[in-house]
Protein backbone atom coordinates (compact mmCIF):
# COMPACT_ATOMS: atom_id res chain seq x y z
CA UNK A 1 0.00 0.00 0.00
CA UNK A 2 1.27 3.45 -0.89
CA UNK A 3 2.14 5.51 2.16
CA UNK A 4 0.08 8.74 2.47
CA UNK A 5 2.04 11.87 1.56
CA UNK A 6 1.37 13.39 4.98
CA UNK A 7 3.06 10.42 6.69
CA UNK A 8 6.40 12.16 6.12
CA UNK A 9 5.42 14.62 8.85
CA UNK A 10 4.91 11.91 11.47
CA UNK A 11 7.73 9.51 10.53
CA UNK A 12 11.47 9.62 9.85
CA UNK A 13 14.22 12.13 10.75
CA UNK A 14 12.75 15.53 11.57
CA UNK A 15 15.40 18.00 10.44
CA UNK A 16 15.62 16.94 6.78
CA UNK A 17 11.83 16.55 6.64
CA UNK A 18 11.28 20.08 7.98
CA UNK A 19 13.86 21.51 5.57
CA UNK A 20 12.27 19.73 2.57
CA UNK A 21 8.85 20.94 3.67
CA UNK A 22 10.00 24.52 4.28
CA UNK A 23 12.04 25.26 1.15
CA UNK A 24 9.12 25.27 -1.32
CA UNK A 25 7.13 27.35 1.18
CA UNK A 26 9.99 29.83 1.47
CA UNK A 27 10.09 30.23 -2.28
CA UNK A 28 6.29 30.53 -2.39
CA UNK A 29 6.30 33.22 0.28
CA UNK A 30 9.10 35.11 -1.45
CA UNK A 31 7.08 35.09 -4.66
CA UNK A 32 4.09 36.55 -2.79
CA UNK A 33 6.36 39.30 -1.46
CA UNK A 34 7.67 39.88 -4.98
CA UNK A 35 4.14 40.82 -6.09
CA UNK A 36 4.30 44.00 -4.04
CA UNK A 37 8.08 44.41 -4.36
CA UNK A 38 7.90 44.33 -8.14
CA UNK A 39 5.17 46.97 -7.97
CA UNK A 40 7.44 49.25 -5.95
CA UNK A 41 10.52 48.45 -8.04
CA UNK A 42 8.83 49.18 -11.36
CA UNK A 43 7.19 52.44 -10.28
CA UNK A 44 10.34 53.52 -8.45
CA UNK A 45 12.56 52.92 -11.48
CA UNK A 46 10.23 53.99 -14.27
CA UNK A 47 7.68 56.40 -12.76
CA UNK A 48 9.75 58.35 -10.22
CA UNK A 49 9.92 59.04 -6.47
CA UNK A 50 6.31 60.24 -6.11
CA UNK A 51 4.87 57.01 -7.51
CA UNK A 52 7.30 55.06 -5.29
CA UNK A 53 6.13 56.98 -2.24
CA UNK A 54 2.45 56.51 -3.18
CA UNK A 55 2.72 52.74 -3.50
CA UNK A 56 5.01 52.52 -0.46
CA UNK A 57 2.55 54.51 1.63
CA UNK A 58 0.01 51.68 1.25
CA UNK A 59 2.41 48.95 2.42
CA UNK A 60 1.11 48.89 6.00
CA UNK A 61 -2.51 48.68 4.84
CA UNK A 62 -1.69 45.94 2.34
CA UNK A 63 -0.04 44.06 5.20
CA UNK A 64 -3.12 44.67 7.37
CA UNK A 65 -5.49 43.01 4.90
CA UNK A 66 -3.24 40.30 3.54
CA UNK A 67 -1.91 39.48 7.02
CA UNK A 68 -5.44 38.71 8.18
CA UNK A 69 -5.97 36.31 5.25
CA UNK A 70 -2.60 34.63 5.78
CA UNK A 71 -3.53 34.11 9.44
CA UNK A 72 -6.86 32.60 8.39
CA UNK A 73 -5.04 30.23 6.06
CA UNK A 74 -2.77 29.22 8.94
CA UNK A 75 -5.82 28.21 10.98
CA UNK A 76 -7.05 26.03 8.11
CA UNK A 77 -3.61 24.44 7.98
CA UNK A 78 -3.62 23.52 11.67
CA UNK A 79 -7.09 21.92 11.74
CA UNK A 80 -6.54 20.04 8.47
CA UNK A 81 -3.16 18.74 9.65
CA UNK A 82 -4.67 17.60 12.96
CA UNK A 83 -7.26 15.42 11.22
CA UNK A 84 -4.73 14.10 8.72
CA UNK A 85 -2.45 13.06 11.57
CA UNK A 86 -5.36 11.33 13.29
CA UNK A 87 -6.28 9.61 9.97
CA UNK A 88 -9.86 10.90 9.86
CA UNK A 89 -10.56 11.54 6.14
CA UNK A 90 -14.21 12.50 6.57
CA UNK A 91 -13.27 15.22 9.04
CA UNK A 92 -10.52 16.37 6.68
CA UNK A 93 -13.00 16.72 3.82
CA UNK A 94 -15.52 18.62 5.95
CA UNK A 95 -12.76 20.97 7.11
CA UNK A 96 -11.61 21.62 3.54
CA UNK A 97 -15.06 22.43 2.15
CA UNK A 98 -16.08 24.53 5.15
CA UNK A 99 -12.81 26.48 4.98
CA UNK A 100 -13.15 27.15 1.24
CA UNK A 101 -16.41 29.02 1.91
CA UNK A 102 -15.14 30.82 5.02
CA UNK A 103 -11.93 32.11 3.43
CA UNK A 104 -13.62 33.24 0.22
CA UNK A 105 -16.24 35.18 2.19
CA UNK A 106 -13.46 36.74 4.27
CA UNK A 107 -11.75 37.98 1.11
CA UNK A 108 -14.97 39.50 -0.22
CA UNK A 109 -15.64 41.27 3.08
CA UNK A 110 -12.10 42.66 3.23
CA UNK A 111 -12.41 43.98 -0.31
CA UNK A 112 -15.67 45.76 0.50
CA UNK A 113 -14.51 47.28 3.78
CA UNK A 114 -11.08 48.24 2.46
CA UNK A 115 -12.44 49.86 -0.70
CA UNK A 116 -14.93 51.95 1.28
CA UNK A 117 -12.46 53.20 3.88
CA UNK A 118 -9.31 53.61 1.76
CA UNK A 119 -9.29 57.44 1.76
CA UNK A 120 -10.00 57.63 5.50
CA UNK A 121 -7.27 55.14 6.35
CA UNK A 122 -4.66 56.88 4.24
CA UNK A 123 -5.62 60.23 5.74
CA UNK A 124 -5.37 58.73 9.24
CA UNK A 125 -1.83 57.64 8.39
CA UNK A 126 -0.94 61.21 7.53
CA UNK A 127 -0.11 60.36 3.92
CA UNK A 128 1.48 63.35 2.19
CA UNK A 129 -0.86 65.38 -0.03
CA UNK A 130 1.45 64.86 -3.00
CA UNK A 131 1.20 61.07 -2.55
CA UNK A 132 -2.38 60.40 -1.43
CA UNK A 133 -4.03 60.45 -4.88
CA UNK A 134 -1.75 57.75 -6.25
CA UNK A 135 -1.98 55.78 -3.01
CA UNK A 136 -5.80 55.68 -3.20
CA UNK A 137 -5.70 54.53 -6.83
CA UNK A 138 -3.19 51.78 -6.07
CA UNK A 139 -4.87 50.42 -2.95
CA UNK A 140 -8.43 50.36 -4.30
CA UNK A 141 -7.38 48.40 -7.37
CA UNK A 142 -5.13 46.10 -5.33
CA UNK A 143 -8.02 45.25 -3.00
CA UNK A 144 -9.98 43.74 -5.90
CA UNK A 145 -7.59 40.80 -5.57
CA UNK A 146 -8.50 40.05 -1.94
CA UNK A 147 -11.01 37.23 -2.70
CA UNK A 148 -8.39 35.54 -4.88
CA UNK A 149 -5.70 35.98 -2.24
CA UNK A 150 -8.05 34.53 0.36
CA UNK A 151 -8.74 31.45 -1.74
CA UNK A 152 -5.06 30.93 -2.50
CA UNK A 153 -4.21 31.04 1.22
CA UNK A 154 -6.98 28.52 1.89
CA UNK A 155 -5.58 26.18 -0.75
CA UNK A 156 -2.02 26.71 0.38
CA UNK A 157 -2.99 25.92 3.97
CA UNK A 158 -4.76 22.71 2.98
CA UNK A 159 -2.06 21.46 0.62
CA UNK A 160 0.81 22.23 3.00
CA UNK A 161 -1.07 20.42 5.80
CA UNK A 162 -0.92 17.33 3.57
CA UNK A 163 2.80 17.84 2.96
CA UNK A 164 2.37 19.25 -0.56
CA UNK A 165 4.28 22.54 -0.67
CA UNK A 166 5.51 22.16 -4.25
CA UNK A 167 2.29 22.80 -6.16
CA UNK A 168 1.60 26.17 -4.49
CA UNK A 169 5.18 27.13 -5.35
CA UNK A 170 4.64 26.21 -8.99
CA UNK A 171 1.41 28.20 -9.17
CA UNK A 172 2.98 31.27 -7.60
CA UNK A 173 5.96 31.01 -9.93
CA UNK A 174 3.65 31.20 -12.91
CA UNK A 175 1.67 34.08 -11.39
CA UNK A 176 4.85 35.88 -10.31
CA UNK A 177 6.36 35.86 -13.80
CA UNK A 178 3.04 37.10 -15.18
CA UNK A 179 2.94 39.86 -12.55
CA UNK A 180 6.38 41.21 -13.49
CA UNK A 181 5.64 41.11 -17.20
CA UNK A 182 2.33 42.92 -16.74
CA UNK A 183 3.99 45.49 -14.47
CA UNK A 184 6.44 46.37 -17.22
CA UNK A 185 3.72 46.39 -19.89
CA UNK A 186 1.30 48.60 -17.96
CA UNK A 187 3.89 51.03 -16.56
CA UNK A 188 6.38 51.36 -19.40
CA UNK A 189 4.09 50.52 -22.30
CA UNK A 190 0.88 52.23 -21.18
CA UNK A 191 2.24 54.77 -18.64
CA UNK A 192 -0.27 53.66 -15.99
CA UNK A 193 2.09 54.08 -12.95
CA UNK A 194 0.35 53.11 -9.66
CA UNK A 195 -2.81 51.84 -11.33
CA UNK A 196 -0.79 49.67 -13.71
CA UNK A 197 1.18 47.81 -11.05
CA UNK A 198 -1.95 47.31 -8.94
CA UNK A 199 -3.84 45.84 -11.90
CA UNK A 200 -0.94 43.53 -12.68
CA UNK A 201 -0.98 42.22 -9.09
CA UNK A 202 -4.74 41.60 -9.19
CA UNK A 203 -4.51 39.60 -12.42
CA UNK A 204 -1.63 37.52 -11.03
CA UNK A 205 -3.56 36.83 -7.80
CA UNK A 206 -6.56 35.48 -9.69
CA UNK A 207 -4.32 33.32 -11.84
CA UNK A 208 -2.70 31.75 -8.75
CA UNK A 209 -6.11 31.21 -7.13
CA UNK A 210 -7.46 29.61 -10.30
CA UNK A 211 -4.53 27.24 -10.53
CA UNK A 212 -4.85 26.09 -6.93
CA UNK A 213 -8.60 25.61 -7.41
CA UNK A 214 -7.99 23.36 -10.42
CA UNK A 215 -5.36 21.39 -8.51
CA UNK A 216 -7.64 20.74 -5.54
CA UNK A 217 -10.54 19.85 -7.83
CA UNK A 218 -8.41 17.19 -9.57
CA UNK A 219 -7.32 15.48 -6.35
CA UNK A 220 -9.03 12.26 -5.28
CA UNK A 221 -7.81 12.11 -1.68
CA UNK A 222 -9.32 13.64 1.46
CA UNK A 223 -8.27 17.21 0.59
CA UNK A 224 -9.88 17.10 -2.85
CA UNK A 225 -12.40 19.90 -3.48
CA UNK A 226 -15.86 19.02 -4.87
CA UNK A 227 -18.57 21.52 -5.76
CA UNK A 228 -21.32 19.23 -4.47
CA UNK A 229 -19.70 19.03 -1.02
CA UNK A 230 -19.40 22.78 -0.50
CA UNK A 231 -21.31 23.40 2.69
CA UNK A 232 -20.48 24.74 6.13
CA UNK A 233 -20.19 22.21 8.92
CA UNK A 234 -20.99 24.06 12.14
CA UNK A 235 -18.54 21.94 14.11
CA UNK A 236 -15.66 22.42 11.68
CA UNK A 237 -16.57 26.09 11.32
CA UNK A 238 -16.10 26.59 15.07
CA UNK A 239 -12.78 24.73 15.04
CA UNK A 240 -11.38 26.62 12.06
CA UNK A 241 -12.58 30.02 13.21
CA UNK A 242 -11.38 29.31 16.75
CA UNK A 243 -7.81 29.20 15.44
CA UNK A 244 -8.10 31.29 12.27
CA UNK A 245 -9.78 34.39 13.69
CA UNK A 246 -7.26 34.94 16.52
CA UNK A 247 -4.44 34.20 14.08
CA UNK A 248 -5.82 36.61 11.49
CA UNK A 249 -6.63 39.27 14.07
CA UNK A 250 -3.14 38.99 15.51
CA UNK A 251 -1.67 39.80 12.10
CA UNK A 252 -4.20 42.56 11.54
CA UNK A 253 -3.76 44.11 14.99
CA UNK A 254 -0.01 43.85 14.54
CA UNK A 255 -0.41 45.83 11.34
CA UNK A 256 -2.60 48.37 13.14
CA UNK A 257 0.18 48.91 15.65
CA UNK A 258 2.50 49.42 12.70
CA UNK A 259 0.16 52.12 11.43
CA UNK A 260 1.40 54.22 14.33
CA UNK A 261 4.96 53.52 13.21
CA UNK A 262 4.10 54.60 9.68
CA UNK A 263 2.50 57.73 11.11
CA UNK A 264 5.78 58.37 12.92
CA UNK A 265 7.74 57.94 9.69
CA UNK A 266 5.34 60.37 8.00
CA UNK A 267 6.42 63.13 10.44
CA UNK A 268 9.74 63.26 8.58
CA UNK A 269 10.26 64.71 5.11
CA UNK A 270 9.22 62.99 1.87
CA UNK A 271 12.75 61.66 1.26
CA UNK A 272 12.67 59.74 4.55
CA UNK A 273 9.19 58.41 3.77
CA UNK A 274 10.35 57.20 0.35
CA UNK A 275 13.56 55.71 1.79
CA UNK A 276 11.55 53.88 4.44
CA UNK A 277 9.20 52.54 1.73
CA UNK A 278 12.14 51.20 -0.28
CA UNK A 279 13.92 49.62 2.71
CA UNK A 280 10.70 48.14 4.14
CA UNK A 281 10.69 45.68 1.24
CA UNK A 282 13.35 43.79 3.17
CA UNK A 283 10.86 43.23 6.01
CA UNK A 284 8.48 41.21 3.89
CA UNK A 285 11.33 39.28 2.33
CA UNK A 286 12.84 38.22 5.66
CA UNK A 287 9.54 37.72 7.50
CA UNK A 288 8.01 35.56 4.81
CA UNK A 289 11.05 33.31 4.47
CA UNK A 290 10.93 32.82 8.24
CA UNK A 291 7.15 32.31 8.04
CA UNK A 292 7.73 29.18 5.95
CA UNK A 293 9.45 27.62 8.96
CA UNK A 294 6.58 28.74 11.20
CA UNK A 295 4.12 26.99 8.88
CA UNK A 296 6.28 23.88 9.06
CA UNK A 297 6.32 24.19 12.85
CA UNK A 298 2.52 24.37 13.09
CA UNK A 299 2.01 21.57 10.54
CA UNK A 300 4.51 19.15 12.07
CA UNK A 301 3.35 19.83 15.62
CA UNK A 302 -0.33 19.57 14.70
CA UNK A 303 0.02 16.29 12.79
CA UNK A 304 2.23 14.70 15.43
CA UNK A 305 -0.08 15.92 18.16
CA UNK A 306 -3.01 14.37 16.27
CA UNK A 307 -1.01 11.14 15.99
CA UNK A 308 -0.17 11.26 19.72
CA UNK A 309 3.59 11.50 19.11
CA UNK A 310 4.66 13.77 21.96
CA UNK A 311 8.46 13.50 21.44
CA UNK A 312 8.25 14.75 17.85
CA UNK A 313 6.05 17.65 18.97
CA UNK A 314 8.79 19.16 21.14
CA UNK A 315 11.62 18.32 18.72
CA UNK A 316 9.71 19.99 15.89
CA UNK A 317 9.51 23.21 17.88
CA UNK A 318 13.20 23.25 18.83
CA UNK A 319 14.36 22.54 15.27
CA UNK A 320 12.05 25.17 13.75
CA UNK A 321 13.11 27.81 16.28
CA UNK A 322 16.77 27.23 15.49
CA UNK A 323 16.17 27.25 11.73
CA UNK A 324 14.14 30.46 11.72
CA UNK A 325 16.66 32.31 13.92
CA UNK A 326 19.58 31.17 11.77
CA UNK A 327 17.87 32.05 8.49
CA UNK A 328 17.07 35.56 9.74
CA UNK A 329 20.63 36.08 10.95
CA UNK A 330 22.12 35.10 7.57
CA UNK A 331 19.65 37.21 5.58
CA UNK A 332 20.24 40.17 7.89
CA UNK A 333 23.98 39.93 7.33
CA UNK A 334 23.53 40.11 3.56
CA UNK A 335 21.16 43.08 3.86
CA UNK A 336 23.61 45.02 6.02
CA UNK A 337 26.55 44.25 3.73
CA UNK A 338 24.75 44.80 0.43
CA UNK A 339 22.08 47.28 1.49
CA UNK A 340 22.89 49.86 -1.16
CA UNK A 341 22.64 47.27 -3.94
CA UNK A 342 19.31 46.09 -2.55
CA UNK A 343 17.91 49.62 -2.44
CA UNK A 344 19.05 50.28 -6.00
CA UNK A 345 16.30 47.88 -7.08
CA UNK A 346 13.70 50.37 -5.91
CA UNK A 347 15.15 53.82 -6.38
CA UNK A 348 17.73 55.74 -8.41
CA UNK A 349 17.65 58.70 -6.02
CA UNK A 350 20.80 58.82 -3.84
CA UNK A 351 19.12 60.73 -1.01
CA UNK A 352 16.29 58.19 -0.85
CA UNK A 353 18.83 55.34 -0.77
CA UNK A 354 20.72 56.97 2.11
CA UNK A 355 17.49 57.27 4.08
CA UNK A 356 16.70 53.64 3.38
CA UNK A 357 20.11 52.48 4.60
CA UNK A 358 19.31 53.75 8.09
CA UNK A 359 16.37 51.37 8.34
CA UNK A 360 18.29 48.42 6.87
CA UNK A 361 21.13 48.77 9.38
CA UNK A 362 18.88 48.92 12.43
CA UNK A 363 16.51 46.18 11.25
CA UNK A 364 19.40 43.98 10.15
CA UNK A 365 20.38 43.69 13.81
CA UNK A 366 16.78 42.95 14.84
CA UNK A 367 15.08 40.46 12.50
CA UNK A 368 16.40 37.26 14.10
CA UNK A 369 14.87 38.14 17.47
CA UNK A 370 11.37 37.92 15.98
CA UNK A 371 11.83 34.13 15.66
CA UNK A 372 11.35 33.52 19.38
CA UNK A 373 7.96 35.24 19.25
CA UNK A 374 6.56 33.96 15.95
CA UNK A 375 7.86 30.40 16.03
CA UNK A 376 6.55 29.91 19.57
CA UNK A 377 3.15 31.27 18.56
CA UNK A 378 3.06 28.75 15.68
CA UNK A 379 3.93 25.95 18.10
CA UNK A 380 1.11 26.89 20.47
CA UNK A 381 -1.34 26.99 17.56
CA UNK A 382 -0.17 23.57 16.47
CA UNK A 383 -1.37 22.37 19.85
CA UNK A 384 -4.73 24.03 19.29
CA UNK A 385 -4.11 27.13 21.42
CA UNK A 386 -4.65 30.36 19.51
CA UNK A 387 -6.48 32.88 21.69
CA UNK A 388 -3.92 33.25 24.49
CA UNK A 389 -0.92 33.70 22.13
CA UNK A 390 -2.89 36.42 20.36
CA UNK A 391 -3.62 38.24 23.62
CA UNK A 392 0.07 38.05 24.57
CA UNK A 393 1.07 39.53 21.21
CA UNK A 394 -1.46 42.34 21.56
CA UNK A 395 -0.20 43.24 25.03
CA UNK A 396 3.50 42.53 24.65
CA UNK A 397 4.11 43.75 21.15
CA UNK A 398 1.26 45.79 19.70
CA UNK A 399 0.41 47.87 22.77
CA UNK A 400 4.08 48.15 23.61
CA UNK A 401 4.80 49.61 20.18
CA UNK A 402 2.09 52.24 20.47
CA UNK A 403 3.38 53.21 23.92
CA UNK A 404 6.93 53.42 22.54
CA UNK A 405 5.83 55.74 19.73
CA UNK A 406 4.21 58.14 22.19
CA UNK A 407 7.03 58.01 24.77
CA UNK A 408 10.53 57.04 23.57
CA UNK A 409 10.06 58.20 19.98
CA UNK A 410 8.17 61.33 21.04
CA UNK A 411 11.09 62.22 23.32
CA UNK A 412 13.99 61.63 20.90
CA UNK A 413 12.16 62.05 17.58
CA UNK A 414 14.89 60.36 15.55
CA UNK A 415 14.23 57.71 12.94
CA UNK A 416 16.60 55.33 14.78
CA UNK A 417 14.57 55.62 17.99
CA UNK A 418 11.49 54.65 16.01
CA UNK A 419 13.05 51.57 14.39
CA UNK A 420 14.52 50.29 17.69
CA UNK A 421 11.04 49.50 19.01
CA UNK A 422 11.02 46.33 16.87
CA UNK A 423 13.80 44.46 18.64
CA UNK A 424 12.54 45.45 22.09
CA UNK A 425 8.94 44.42 21.37
CA UNK A 426 9.98 41.11 19.77
CA UNK A 427 12.20 40.15 22.69
CA UNK A 428 9.65 40.97 25.40
CA UNK A 429 6.81 39.22 23.58
CA UNK A 430 8.96 36.21 22.69
CA UNK A 431 9.84 35.49 26.32
CA UNK A 432 6.16 35.68 27.30
CA UNK A 433 5.13 33.38 24.44
CA UNK A 434 7.82 30.86 25.42
CA UNK A 435 6.52 30.71 28.99
CA UNK A 436 2.98 30.16 27.71
CA UNK A 437 4.04 27.41 25.29
CA UNK A 438 5.84 25.59 28.09
CA UNK A 439 2.62 25.59 30.12
CA UNK A 440 0.50 24.67 27.10
CA UNK A 441 2.76 21.77 26.11
CA UNK A 442 2.66 20.24 29.57
CA UNK A 443 -1.12 20.48 29.72
CA UNK A 444 -1.72 19.00 26.28
CA UNK A 445 0.71 16.14 26.77
CA UNK A 446 -0.84 15.34 30.16
CA UNK A 447 -4.24 15.23 28.43
CA UNK A 448 -2.89 12.78 25.87
CA UNK A 449 -1.56 10.58 28.67
CA UNK A 450 -5.11 10.31 30.04
CA UNK A 451 -6.36 9.08 26.65
CA UNK A 452 -8.16 12.30 25.69
CA UNK A 453 -8.44 12.91 21.93
CA UNK A 454 -6.40 15.91 20.72
CA UNK A 455 -9.50 17.71 19.48
CA UNK A 456 -10.94 17.81 22.99
CA UNK A 457 -7.67 18.03 24.92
Amino acid sequence: MRRPRHAALTEGPLLPAIVRFSIPLMLSNVLQVLFNMSDIAVVGRFSGPEALGAVGSTAILVTLFTGFLIGMGGGVNVVTARYLGAEQPRDVSETVHTSAILLTLSGVLLFGAGFAFTPALLTLLGTKDVLIGGAIRYLRIYLIGMPAMAFFNFGNGVMSAAGDTRHPLLFLSIAGVLNVLLNLLFVIGFGMAEAGVALASVIAQYVSAGLILLSLARRHDAIGLRLGRLRISSHKCRLVLGISIPSGLQNAIFAIANLFIQAGVNTFDAVMVEGNAAAANADGLVYDVMAAVYTACASFISQNYGAGNRERVLKSYVICLGLSFGIAAVMSGFLVLFGRAFLSLFTKDEAVAEAGLIRLRVMGCSYAFSALMDCTIAASRGLGRSLAPTVIVILGSCVFRVVWVFTVFAHFHTIESLYLLYIFSWTITGVAELLYFRKCYREQMAALDTGLRPETA
